[in-house]
């Protein structure tokens, strides 16, 4: 069981590094990568940067929810 949390952590922790890469910074992000999709009037987001960042908070929870279990079993 401990190794089937440690494989997901690994692959959530490599996968959270490229979510958080691919969002916009000052000049850029995804939305700018592939010709500046359609953007939304509210809020200036498009509809990609909104996906990604519900994709990477999901991502993030199952690496923060990884580590508990593994300080969990670790701890017994």
């Amino acid at each position: 069981m401990e190794l089937a949390f440690s494989i997901l952590l690994v692959i959530t922790s490599a996968l959270l590094i490229l979510m958080v890469l691919m969002h916009k910074g000052k000049g850029g992000g995804l939305s700018d990568m592939f010709g500046g999709g359609v953007s939304s009037s509210l809020g200036g987001s498009s509809v990609a940067e909104r996906n990604l960042d519900r994709l990477t908070v999901a991502l993030g929870l199952i690496w923060a929810a990884a580590i508990v279990a593994l300080g969990l079993l670790n701890a017994s």
